[in-house]
């Protein structure tokens, strides 16, 4: 791998860099080159996504998703004496 060397590197941003190393628990090489991927979009902050699920997505059929919903309709009745305010979970979110 190629060595680069960085010179007058502002206080301040140096400041952000050995903060983030710290925060991280990484060497500031380490640090310093995930924040140039991320900048250069190599590298997403968060969570990362899979797709191996993807040849799953919008395969059922109109009926099949009305199935779905049917045989969970149960499953989504709010019970008024746990939920006393009338929001399940799902619908307050």
């Amino acid at each position: 791998m190629t060595a680069i060397t960085l010179r007058n590197i502002p206080p301040k941003l140096q400041e952000v860099i050995r903060k983030r190393a710290r925060t991280d628990g990484l060497s500031l090489n380490k640090t310093v080159l995930r924040m140039l991927e991320e900048a250069a979009g190599q590298r997403t902050t968060g969570p990362e996504l899979h797709h191996d699920l993807d040849h799953l997505a919008g395969t059922w059929s109109a009926e099949e998703a009305a199935d779905f919903d049917a045989a969970f309709a149960e499953q989504r009745r709010v019970d008024h004496e746990v939920w006393p305010g009338g929001l399940s979970p799902v619908s307050a979110a």
